[in-house]
């Protein structure tokens, strides 16, 4: 059975995780849906086929960014928590970013 200390571990990486993933797909999300926006908009309204589905692209090419950027944060994050020797409160602090 899990100790104290390793549930408390689990539940401030999973907040932590949680928080690295909304900073970095937020402003990605609204890029992306106005992405789209403007490929219906080139494609259906200006009739400009080839431009819309040029920008019809992006979407996926900025998730795919903000993904990247995301799992390199929390990467950093898990090196923290289990680098040796590190306890529960130095590793809340270099999250919180307290160090």
């Amino acid at each position: 059975m899990a100790s104290r200390q390793q549930l408390a571990e689990r539940d401030v990486s999973g907040e932590a995780a949680q928080e690295v993933s909304e900073q970095a797909f937020g402003p990605a999300l609204l890029v992306s849906a106005a992405s789209v926006g403007l490929s219906w908009y080139y494609f259906f309204i200006r009739g400009e086929k080839q431009r819309g589905l040029f920008v019809g692209l992006w979407p996926p090419t900025i998730l795919a960014f903000a993904s990247y950027i995301n799992q390199r944060k929390m990467r950093q994050q898990l090196e923290t928590l289990t680098r040796p020797g590190t306890t529960l409160k130095n590793a809340i602090d270099s999250m919180m970013g307290n160090r």
